[in-house]
Protein backbone atom coordinates (compact mmCIF):
# COMPACT_ATOMS: atom_id res chain seq x y z
CA UNK A 1 0.00 0.00 0.00
CA UNK A 2 1.10 3.57 -0.67
CA UNK A 3 2.52 5.76 2.08
CA UNK A 4 0.12 8.20 3.72
CA UNK A 5 0.96 11.68 2.48
CA UNK A 6 -0.31 15.22 3.10
CA UNK A 7 1.10 16.99 0.07
CA UNK A 8 -0.89 20.15 -0.66
CA UNK A 9 -2.69 19.96 2.68
CA UNK A 10 -2.55 22.47 5.53
CA UNK A 11 -2.60 21.48 9.19
CA UNK A 12 -2.98 23.46 12.41
CA UNK A 13 -1.56 21.81 15.52
CA UNK A 14 -2.25 23.53 18.83
CA UNK A 15 0.11 23.15 21.76
CA UNK A 16 2.81 22.18 19.26
CA UNK A 17 5.81 23.81 20.93
CA UNK A 18 6.81 20.61 22.72
CA UNK A 19 5.79 17.10 23.71
CA UNK A 20 3.01 15.45 21.74
CA UNK A 21 2.09 18.49 19.68
CA UNK A 22 5.65 18.97 18.48
CA UNK A 23 5.85 15.36 17.35
CA UNK A 24 2.48 15.62 15.56
CA UNK A 25 3.59 18.78 13.75
CA UNK A 26 6.95 17.31 12.73
CA UNK A 27 5.46 14.11 11.38
CA UNK A 28 2.74 15.91 9.42
CA UNK A 29 5.45 18.12 7.92
CA UNK A 30 7.65 15.12 7.06
CA UNK A 31 4.71 13.76 5.09
CA UNK A 32 4.22 16.93 3.10
CA UNK A 33 1.79 19.03 5.13
CA UNK A 34 2.24 22.75 5.57
CA UNK A 35 1.87 23.35 9.29
CA UNK A 36 0.74 26.15 11.58
CA UNK A 37 2.65 25.49 14.81
CA UNK A 38 0.57 27.01 17.59
CA UNK A 39 1.90 27.32 21.13
CA UNK A 40 1.30 29.91 23.82
CA UNK A 41 4.55 28.89 25.48
CA UNK A 42 3.28 28.92 29.06
CA UNK A 43 4.19 26.61 31.92
CA UNK A 44 2.33 23.36 32.62
CA UNK A 45 -0.23 25.19 34.79
CA UNK A 46 -0.86 27.74 32.03
CA UNK A 47 1.01 30.66 33.55
CA UNK A 48 3.44 32.81 31.59
CA UNK A 49 3.77 32.62 27.84
CA UNK A 50 5.83 33.34 24.76
CA UNK A 51 5.99 31.89 21.25
CA UNK A 52 9.69 30.91 21.26
CA UNK A 53 8.82 27.19 21.44
CA UNK A 54 6.57 27.46 18.39
CA UNK A 55 9.29 29.27 16.42
CA UNK A 56 11.81 26.57 17.36
CA UNK A 57 9.55 23.85 15.95
CA UNK A 58 9.04 25.88 12.78
CA UNK A 59 12.80 25.99 12.35
CA UNK A 60 12.97 22.21 12.80
CA UNK A 61 10.36 21.78 10.07
CA UNK A 62 12.18 24.14 7.73
CA UNK A 63 15.39 22.20 8.34
CA UNK A 64 13.53 19.11 7.11
CA UNK A 65 12.63 20.98 3.94
CA UNK A 66 9.05 21.64 5.01
CA UNK A 67 6.84 24.72 5.26
CA UNK A 68 5.56 26.05 8.58
CA UNK A 69 4.58 29.22 10.37
CA UNK A 70 4.45 29.92 14.09
CA UNK A 71 1.48 31.24 16.02
CA UNK A 72 1.51 32.20 19.70
CA UNK A 73 -2.23 32.62 20.28
CA UNK A 74 -4.06 31.22 23.26
CA UNK A 75 -6.67 28.67 22.23
CA UNK A 76 -9.06 30.23 24.75
CA UNK A 77 -8.87 33.70 23.17
CA UNK A 78 -11.41 34.33 20.41
CA UNK A 79 -9.32 36.99 18.68
CA UNK A 80 -6.18 34.87 18.97
CA UNK A 81 -7.87 31.82 17.47
CA UNK A 82 -9.21 33.95 14.62
CA UNK A 83 -5.68 35.26 14.01
CA UNK A 84 -4.29 31.72 13.95
CA UNK A 85 -6.79 30.73 11.27
CA UNK A 86 -6.14 33.95 9.35
CA UNK A 87 -2.41 33.20 9.33
CA UNK A 88 -3.11 29.80 7.75
CA UNK A 89 -5.55 31.15 5.18
CA UNK A 90 -3.33 34.12 4.26
CA UNK A 91 -0.37 31.81 3.74
CA UNK A 92 -1.99 28.81 2.03
CA UNK A 93 -5.71 29.56 1.38
CA UNK A 94 -7.05 26.39 2.98
CA UNK A 95 -7.11 24.35 6.19
CA UNK A 96 -7.43 20.58 5.93
CA UNK A 97 -6.41 19.33 9.36
CA UNK A 98 -6.84 20.53 12.94
CA UNK A 99 -5.11 18.70 15.78
CA UNK A 100 -6.45 20.16 19.03
CA UNK A 101 -3.67 19.23 21.43
CA UNK A 102 -3.11 22.25 23.72
CA UNK A 103 -3.54 21.60 27.41
CA UNK A 104 -2.64 22.44 31.00
CA UNK A 105 -2.79 20.75 34.39
CA UNK A 106 -3.82 22.08 37.78
CA UNK A 107 -4.12 18.87 39.76
CA UNK A 108 -5.63 18.80 43.24
CA UNK A 109 -8.19 16.67 45.01
CA UNK A 110 -11.68 18.05 44.59
CA UNK A 111 -11.84 19.03 48.26
CA UNK A 112 -8.76 21.25 47.86
CA UNK A 113 -9.44 22.58 44.37
CA UNK A 114 -10.50 26.16 43.83
CA UNK A 115 -13.34 26.73 41.36
CA UNK A 116 -11.03 29.08 39.46
CA UNK A 117 -8.65 26.16 38.78
CA UNK A 118 -11.56 23.99 37.67
CA UNK A 119 -12.83 26.65 35.27
CA UNK A 120 -9.35 27.40 33.92
CA UNK A 121 -8.59 23.77 33.03
CA UNK A 122 -12.07 23.32 31.57
CA UNK A 123 -11.54 26.46 29.50
CA UNK A 124 -8.19 25.41 28.04
CA UNK A 125 -9.09 21.80 27.27
CA UNK A 126 -12.77 21.98 26.34
CA UNK A 127 -13.25 25.50 25.02
CA UNK A 128 -9.68 25.44 23.73
CA UNK A 129 -10.85 22.59 21.50
CA UNK A 130 -14.25 24.07 20.65
CA UNK A 131 -12.94 27.49 19.58
CA UNK A 132 -10.36 26.32 17.02
CA UNK A 133 -12.83 23.74 15.70
CA UNK A 134 -15.48 26.41 15.28
CA UNK A 135 -12.98 28.71 13.55
CA UNK A 136 -12.11 26.10 10.90
CA UNK A 137 -15.53 24.46 10.58
CA UNK A 138 -17.01 26.62 7.81
CA UNK A 139 -13.73 26.51 5.89
CA UNK A 140 -13.83 22.72 5.98
CA UNK A 141 -17.51 22.65 5.03
CA UNK A 142 -16.83 24.87 2.02
CA UNK A 143 -13.94 22.62 0.97
CA UNK A 144 -16.06 19.49 1.56
CA UNK A 145 -13.04 18.15 3.38
CA UNK A 146 -11.65 18.25 6.88
CA UNK A 147 -9.97 16.13 9.51
CA UNK A 148 -10.17 17.10 13.19
CA UNK A 149 -8.38 15.21 15.94
CA UNK A 150 -9.28 16.15 19.50
CA UNK A 151 -7.32 15.04 22.55
CA UNK A 152 -9.05 13.18 25.36
CA UNK A 153 -7.56 11.18 28.24
CA UNK A 154 -8.05 8.08 30.33
CA UNK A 155 -8.70 10.57 33.16
CA UNK A 156 -11.88 11.58 31.37
CA UNK A 157 -12.83 8.14 30.08
CA UNK A 158 -12.21 6.29 33.35
CA UNK A 159 -11.24 8.80 36.07
CA UNK A 160 -8.00 9.64 37.84
CA UNK A 161 -7.40 10.76 41.41
CA UNK A 162 -6.78 14.50 41.72
CA UNK A 163 -7.95 15.36 38.21
CA UNK A 164 -11.66 16.14 38.45
CA UNK A 165 -11.19 19.35 36.43
CA UNK A 166 -9.07 17.67 33.76
CA UNK A 167 -11.28 14.58 33.63
CA UNK A 168 -14.46 16.62 33.24
CA UNK A 169 -12.93 18.57 30.36
CA UNK A 170 -11.57 15.49 28.63
CA UNK A 171 -14.89 13.62 28.70
CA UNK A 172 -16.68 16.79 27.58
CA UNK A 173 -14.47 16.70 24.50
CA UNK A 174 -15.87 13.25 23.66
CA UNK A 175 -19.42 14.58 23.80
CA UNK A 176 -18.33 17.36 21.47
CA UNK A 177 -16.73 14.89 19.05
CA UNK A 178 -19.78 12.63 19.07
CA UNK A 179 -21.96 15.42 17.72
CA UNK A 180 -19.42 16.83 15.25
CA UNK A 181 -18.94 13.40 13.69
CA UNK A 182 -22.64 13.48 12.75
CA UNK A 183 -22.79 17.10 11.64
CA UNK A 184 -19.61 16.85 9.57
CA UNK A 185 -20.45 13.65 7.75
CA UNK A 186 -22.14 15.12 4.68
CA UNK A 187 -19.17 17.45 4.10
CA UNK A 188 -16.50 14.76 4.48
CA UNK A 189 -15.33 16.18 7.81
CA UNK A 190 -14.10 13.35 10.01
CA UNK A 191 -13.67 13.96 13.72
CA UNK A 192 -11.82 11.56 16.01
CA UNK A 193 -10.16 11.55 19.43
CA UNK A 194 -6.77 10.42 20.65
CA UNK A 195 -6.32 9.29 24.27
CA UNK A 196 -2.53 9.38 24.69
CA UNK A 197 -0.22 8.07 27.37
CA UNK A 198 3.08 9.86 26.89
CA UNK A 199 6.06 11.34 28.70
CA UNK A 200 5.66 15.11 28.43
CA UNK A 201 5.97 18.13 30.71
CA UNK A 202 2.44 17.36 31.86
CA UNK A 203 3.24 13.79 32.95
CA UNK A 204 6.90 13.89 33.98
CA UNK A 205 6.02 14.22 37.68
CA UNK A 206 3.37 11.49 37.59
CA UNK A 207 5.50 8.44 36.72
CA UNK A 208 9.02 7.13 37.44
CA UNK A 209 11.76 7.74 34.83
CA UNK A 210 12.05 4.06 33.88
CA UNK A 211 8.36 4.05 32.85
CA UNK A 212 8.55 7.42 31.09
CA UNK A 213 11.37 6.07 28.91
CA UNK A 214 8.82 3.77 27.24
CA UNK A 215 6.26 6.54 26.76
CA UNK A 216 7.88 8.79 24.19
CA UNK A 217 5.45 11.12 22.37
CA UNK A 218 6.60 9.71 19.02
CA UNK A 219 4.99 6.39 20.02
CA UNK A 220 1.58 8.14 19.97
CA UNK A 221 1.98 10.31 16.87
CA UNK A 222 1.48 7.58 14.21
CA UNK A 223 -2.07 7.11 15.48
CA UNK A 224 -2.78 10.84 15.38
CA UNK A 225 -1.41 11.22 11.88
CA UNK A 226 -3.52 8.30 10.63
CA UNK A 227 -6.60 10.03 12.08
CA UNK A 228 -5.59 13.13 10.07
CA UNK A 229 -5.44 11.22 6.81
CA UNK A 230 -7.85 10.67 3.93
CA UNK A 231 -8.35 7.12 5.21
CA UNK A 232 -9.39 8.17 8.73
CA UNK A 233 -12.59 6.80 10.24
CA UNK A 234 -14.89 9.15 12.13
CA UNK A 235 -16.15 9.18 15.71
CA UNK A 236 -13.41 6.94 17.09
CA UNK A 237 -11.53 7.15 20.38
CA UNK A 238 -8.04 5.79 19.75
CA UNK A 239 -5.94 5.04 22.81
CA UNK A 240 -2.17 5.11 22.33
CA UNK A 241 0.97 4.74 24.40
CA UNK A 242 4.33 2.95 24.26
CA UNK A 243 3.48 1.66 20.77
CA UNK A 244 0.21 0.03 21.92
CA UNK A 245 -3.04 1.11 20.23
CA UNK A 246 -6.65 0.25 21.01
CA UNK A 247 -10.17 1.57 20.48
CA UNK A 248 -12.23 2.80 23.41
CA UNK A 249 -16.03 2.71 23.33
CA UNK A 250 -18.87 4.02 25.47
CA UNK A 251 -21.25 1.08 25.64
CA UNK A 252 -24.76 0.51 27.01
CA UNK A 253 -26.16 -2.75 28.35
CA UNK A 254 -29.30 -4.26 26.87
CA UNK A 255 -31.04 -3.70 30.20
CA UNK A 256 -34.53 -4.78 31.17
CA UNK A 257 -38.04 -3.42 30.68
CA UNK A 258 -39.86 -3.15 34.02
CA UNK A 259 -43.07 -1.59 32.72
CA UNK A 260 -44.87 1.52 33.88
CA UNK A 261 -47.40 0.19 36.36
CA UNK A 262 -46.21 -0.04 39.92
CA UNK A 263 -42.65 0.90 39.00
CA UNK A 264 -40.69 1.47 42.21
CA UNK A 265 -37.26 2.12 43.62
CA UNK A 266 -37.24 -1.44 44.96
CA UNK A 267 -37.74 -2.85 41.46
CA UNK A 268 -34.56 -1.10 40.37
CA UNK A 269 -32.72 -2.66 43.30
CA UNK A 270 -34.18 -6.12 42.71
CA UNK A 271 -33.38 -6.09 38.99
CA UNK A 272 -29.94 -4.52 39.26
CA UNK A 273 -28.17 -7.65 38.01
CA UNK A 274 -30.34 -7.67 34.86
CA UNK A 275 -29.87 -3.92 34.29
CA UNK A 276 -26.09 -4.28 34.51
CA UNK A 277 -25.71 -7.62 32.68
CA UNK A 278 -22.98 -7.00 30.05
CA UNK A 279 -24.35 -9.62 27.65
CA UNK A 280 -25.40 -7.87 24.45
CA UNK A 281 -24.01 -4.48 25.42
CA UNK A 282 -23.09 -2.22 22.51
CA UNK A 283 -21.95 1.28 21.54
CA UNK A 284 -24.35 3.61 19.76
CA UNK A 285 -23.51 5.92 16.89
CA UNK A 286 -26.09 8.55 17.89
CA UNK A 287 -28.43 9.32 20.78
CA UNK A 288 -31.48 8.33 18.73
CA UNK A 289 -30.32 4.71 18.75
CA UNK A 290 -30.69 4.61 22.52
CA UNK A 291 -34.20 6.02 22.24
CA UNK A 292 -35.05 3.38 19.62
CA UNK A 293 -33.96 0.68 22.07
CA UNK A 294 -36.27 2.09 24.75
CA UNK A 295 -39.26 1.81 22.37
CA UNK A 296 -38.19 -1.68 21.32
CA UNK A 297 -38.11 -2.77 24.96
CA UNK A 298 -41.56 -1.25 25.50
CA UNK A 299 -42.86 -3.39 22.64
CA UNK A 300 -41.38 -6.55 24.10
CA UNK A 301 -38.25 -6.69 21.97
Amino acid sequence: MADIRFDGKVAIVTGAGGGLGRQHALELARRGARVVVNDLGGSVDGSGGGSEAAHAVVEEIKALGGEAIANGSSVTDDAGVALMVKHAMDAWSRIDVLVANAGVLRDKTFSKMEIADFEFVLGVHLMGTVKPAKAVWEIMRTQNYGRIVVTTSSSGLYGNFGQSNYGAAKLGIIGFMNTLKLEGQKNNIHVNAIAPVAATRMTENLMPPEILAHLKPEYVTPGVVFLCSDEAPTGCILTAGAGAFALSHIVETEGVYLGEKGLSVEEIRDNWSKITDPAGQQPYNAGGEQTAKVFRKMQGG
